[in-house]
């Protein structure tokens, strides 16, 4: 017997309407009830299932009444190398005795690297957090609980400010407020739309969110694909730890941000875009949806923008959370409402790509760049970088360093100079001495200090069999183990997993049981060709990126680091005293 599903609304509600019906019911009590679910779907003309589907998916919604203080610590990449771990470990044994009353969990990356370790206690960020700080942060928590109620989780933004560390930015061509969206309003007046393309053709402008493609192939391609209804998409996603740089850009260049995706919507012939934020980056949303007030008072968006005969407008979409929200299809999946899991790839997004139809999606910093050389020109733009690298590049530099933060650099510039010069992060602490960095995140794996003199350079980090990626550089000094570090990688990888396909959900898994195993002592006779088997099973089998890059931390260190490993595996020795006991993640 077939089940007749509920008929469509003649108006039908907006599909990612879902998200805020979830969020107003989960910020009035504190949790989405089965109930409330069945309400929402009945107000949506839904069935319950698929308000259901989409709620539990999403680490951002809770289905169950949290406890009056619920602390969650990042222990992850950066955190974990200012001790996170251990913080947890303090704060689980000091409350213990409290289980219906504190409840301490682990949290995924929120995006705050250069102020680790950070713990969030109901909703609430709090940085570079001590276990002083965080008891009494608690403590004050337990005192105003109501036991009779559910904790009152408000938002917590940080404070505006000018710059960072009264940084100058070179890339925005816009000498003052007056002046900005002046290149927007010169492309619809002109309608050189094959000019401006061939201009970005010259600046030889990259996807700088990880891939590097070059941009005006892939808004080209969408340009030339068929279709009337077409999309403009930026990710502004950033949940891979280490990777700050697009929340300095969205909080200080959100104009030039916005105006990249109307460029990038009048060329490729877009009536809308959408700019996909992780939630957790509450004060550039806020920023944001006051630059896109802005830009309509301008008149420059809507219909028929200035009398040009161009339509375009913008929105903001709130991401319900989840690292895997980053890849692209699994992005557009969550931007239509449902679960954010990735697409089988048949098409290329430029042609089949959200709701369908053709859509250019970019990176945040990508669409700034476009305005950079639209507005500076290619020649500029060439000669910013040193010789052989063109080009200009946000980093974020964090971990084992005395400044941790985000810096415009000349692409070329080397990764010891980015590392160690008082201008950018300045070095390790006094007294330690670095012995790896990431170049960007853990999908890049680790590379040894021996090769900080490589350039910041797409094309040569990639001999090394890593990559440039999105610029998330995290640097290790003699305090970190190694090995202790791709498991916290690939512990990553496997608490991020959709859980789709099956070769990541169990891989993913099994990679973090067989490296904790390791971090014990325990190595069996076959390790090493299971570690290989499961390596190019989630390569090969693996529907994202996710999968397919989530041995990358463990095969670097086993590449570039054989002493810590034969020491490990041979010797049970760990120089950095973490493992074996020691002061070990498992």
């Amino acid at each position: 017997m077939s089940v007749l599903h509920p008929p469509v609304p003649e108006v039908p509600l907006h599909p990612t309407g879902v998200f805020e019906d979830l969020r107003h019911v989960q910020d009035l009590h504190g949790f989405v009830s089965a109930k409330e679910i069945e309400t929402i779907a009945a107000r949506r003309n839904v069935h319950v299932r698929d308000v259901h589907t989409v709620a539990s998916f999403y680490p951002h919604f809770r289905l169950k009444p949290p406890v009056p203080v619920d602390v969650r610590v990042c222990d992850d990449m950066t955190c974990h190398l200012h001790q996170a771990h251990g913080l947890k470990a303090m704060l689980e044994n000091k409350y213990a005795h409290l289980p219906n009353v504190v409840r301490i969990r682990d949290i995924s990356c929120v995006g705050r690297c250069d102020h680790a370790p950070v713990v969030t206690v109901n909703d609430r960020y709090y940085e570079a957090t001590s276990l002083a700080a965080a008891t009494q942060i608690i403590d004050h928590e337990i005192a105003v609980a109501d036991p009779n109620g559910h904790p009152d989780h408000p938002h917590s933004k940080p404070p505006r400010s000018a710059s960072q560390r009264g940084m100058t930015i070179q890339c925005d061509p816009y000498p003052d407020e007056q002046s900005r969206y002046g290149i927007f309003r010169e492309l619809i007046k002109e309608k050189n739309l094959d000019e401006a393309l061939a201009i970005l053709k010259l600046g030889e402008l990259r996807g700088m969110g990880g891939a590097g493609f070059p941009t005006y192939i892939k808004w080209d391609g969408a340009k030339k694909s068929p279709g009337t209804e077409k999309y403009v998409v930026c990710n502004a996603d950033e949940s891979e730890p280490g990777t700050i740089k697009d929340r300095f850009i969205l909080q200080y260049l959100a104009h030039m941000v916005f105006e990249g995706m109307m460029i990038a919507g009048i060329i490729v012939g877009a009536q809308r875009g959408y700019l996909y934020i992780r939630h957790e980056y509450e004060l550039q949303a806020d920023i944001l949806n006051e630059e896109l007030d802005r830009i309509r008072a301008l008149g420059l968006l809507g219909k028929n923008i200035l009398g040009s005969g161009f339509d375009f407008d913008m929105e903001v979409f709130i991401s319900p959370g989840g690292y895997v929200c980053g890849e692209e299809t699994a992005l557009m999946e969550a931007i239509q409402g449902n679960r954010s899991e990735p697409r089988n790839k048949v098409f290329r997004t430029v042609n089949v790509g959200l709701w369908g139809c053709p859509t250019a999606l970019n990176n945040v910093e990508t669409f700034a760049f476009a305005v950079t050389i639209l507005g500076k020109g290619p020649d500029w733009y060439h000669n910013v970088g040193l010789p052989g690298s063109p080009g200009i590049k946000f980093v974020g530099v964090t971990g084992n360093v005395v400044s941790p933060g985000v810096f415009e650099v000349p692409m070329g510039t080397s990764y010891a100079e980015l590392i160690y010069s008082p201008q950018y992060a300045g070095g390790p602490p006094p007294g330690r001495e670095i012995i790896g960095f990431a170049p960007s995140g853990p999908s890049s794996g680790y590379l040894p200090a021996s090769m900080l003199d490589t350039a910041l350079d797409w094309d040569k980090v990639k001999k090394l069999g890593s990559m440039l990626g999105s610029g998330a550089v995290v640097v290790c000094d003699d305090t970190a183990c190694m090995l202790d570090m791709a498991l916290t990688a690939v512990r990553f990888y496997r608490n991020e997993s959709c859980g789709k396909c099956s070769p990541c959900r169990i891989g993913t898994q099994k990679l973090v049981d067989l490296l904790e195993a390791w971090t014990r002592g325990n190595v069996g006779k076959g390790d090493m060709a299971m570690l290989n088997d499961l390596s190019q099973v989630l390569k090969v089998a693996s529907i994202c990126g996710l999968g397919q890059i989530a041995p990358a931390p463990i095969e670097s260190v086993m590449k570039h680091f054989p002493d810590i490993m034969k020491e490990h595996l041979e010797d049970r020795f760990c120089r950095a005293g973490i493992c074996f006991g020691g002061k070990a993640t498992v």
